[in-house]
């Protein structure tokens, strides 16, 4: 299993249309061969950074939704609201307790 992490940096103004253009597509997202999982977290400490945890089943299935017209749409809107570059995690499970 694969484990995706993607913190992203908004501008005040872009947090709205970025929580719009997600609510849109997590269900197509979601419905990606092997997505099992995608939630959206908000930072505790910062009303603008968002940070997206999915699980993919695969490398394979991940690098295949990065291709996709999905996340092309998607993360072609979403980056213009950026106010700095996000960072992206692509992580394994290692040791489970």
């Amino acid at each position: 299993m694969i484990i995706r992490i993607v913190r992203m940096h908004f501008t005040e103004a872009g947090v709205n249309e970025f929580l719009e253009i997600f609510n849109q597509n997590k269900e197509a997202i979601r419905a990606m061969e092997g997505c099992s999982h995608l939630e959206l977290l908000k930072d505790l400490n910062d009303p603008n950074t968002y940070t997206t945890l999915s699980y993919w089943d695969h490398p394979s299935s991940l690098e295949k939704y990065r291709k996709s017209e999905l996340f092309g749409s998607v993360w072609g809107r979403v980056k213009t609201l950026f106010s700095e570059r996000s960072q992206a995690f692509s992580l394994e499970k290692f040791i489970s307790v």
